[in-house]
């Protein structure tokens, strides 16, 4: 038996602007477009993966919040302290220049890190923050 990972889920604030984000930025497939305003929920996933997506979701909806915990919620969200997902490249320079030019949120240029691994950190427009780690031959 071999277990693996199908999807990952990030909420998103604005469905349009993590569309675009996802779609034409970071150049992901569009799997799944479901639902519609704030109720809507969008699969991505990277080109020539089939098998590995992120669901974007609407965050605290379908669920018993209080108003209180839901502004709770939404602030640590737009932090980009809650929320999060790595991603790998084989031309951390490159991609990071791409993205870069894009108007990306930057969080963390390209550097080695002393744990092993080389990576540059952005944030997506719910917040969400993005690691793209240089692995050879992804």
């Amino acid at each position: 038996m071999t277990i693996s990972i199908h999807s990952s889920f990030l909420p998103h604030l604005d469905p349009e602007a993590s569309l675009a984000f996802y779609r034409d930025v970071l150049g992901f497939e569009v799997r799944l477009d479901v639902g519609h305003g704030a109720m809507r929920w969008i699969t991505v996933g990277p080109a020539g993966q089939p098998d590995t997506a992120v669901v974007l979701h609407p965050p605290a909806v379908g669920h018993e919040f209080s108003d209180a915990e839901r502004d709770t919620l939404l602030e640590v969200i737009a932090k980009g302290s809650y929320f999060g997902i790595n991603l790998a490249t084989e031309d951390l320079d490159a991609e990071f220049a791409r993205l870069e030019a894009a108007g990306v949120d930057v969080v963390q240029e390209p550097i080695a890190q002393e744990y092993g691994v080389r990576d540059a950190a952005f944030r997506d427009p719910a917040g969400n923050l993005i690691r793209i780690q240089e692995v050879p031959h992804v």
